[in-house]
């Protein structure tokens, strides 16, 4: 009786230990979930922060910042007045600096555009009537930061851009007549380009 008394003693005391056992198996895996789900959320936070502001490292002293509209020497009509002001919003949301239109000489930099080229490759095309439905638009552009006194803080002199756009009417005519695509194409230049000078500092 003694010695059955030890065994169910010894099989209590081994079960007792396998339940800490799994108890301690299973608060230590809910202890690495949660901290696997914390470093997800910095990483989730950290990333929705880089995302939606530039890491700007503009030389100390510049607050103001001139954007005059850019020289176009294509001949597609108002482009660079639909770039400059997409250019301009997106500068303007992306750092703490004072944006103005005009280059007087009292701003602390002046960011200077030209575009030096346009052009639209038929992409895909509409079976029914035959003209393009979509292109592919590419736009070369001039592009330099100057402080104060001349120095140059960044330049491309041969920015090149490209995108896919739907086009409604004759590719031709697509800064003429396709407002809507001008602009959207506007806008994702302006974050490429704004992109660039910000964090090429």
């Amino acid at each position: 009786m003694l010695r059955i008394a030890r065994i169910h003693h010894n099989m209590s005391y081994s079960l007792i230990r396998e339940i800490r056992s799994i108890r301690v198996i299973r608060v230590r895996f809910w202890f690495c979930l949660l901290l696997i789900a914390y470093c997800l959320s910095l990483a989730i936070g950290c990333g929705y922060h880089t995302s939606s502001h530039a890491q700007v490292n503009l030389p100390q002293g510049i607050n103001t910042v001139a954007i005059p509209i850019f020289v176009n020497k294509t001949q597609s009509y108002r482009v660079e007045q639909v770039l400059t002001q997409a250019v301009v919003r997106e500068f303007t949301s992306r750092s703490a600096y004072k944006v103005v239109n005009n280059d007087d000489g009292t701003s602390d930099a002046v960011l200077k555009g030209t575009v030096v080229s346009t052009q639209l490759s038929p992409l895909t095309y509409d079976s029914q009537t035959g003209r393009a439905s979509s292109a592919i638009v590419q736009i070369v552009v001039d592009v330099k930061v100057l402080d104060r006194h001349g120095k140059t803080l960044f330049e491309n002199p041969n920015y090149n851009f490209r995108g896919q756009y739907q086009v409604s009417r004759d590719v031709s005519t697509f800064f003429d007549e396709s407002p809507l695509a001008v602009d959207r194409l506007a806008r994702d230049f302006a974050r490429s380009l704004v992109a660039d000078v910000l964090e090429g500092f």
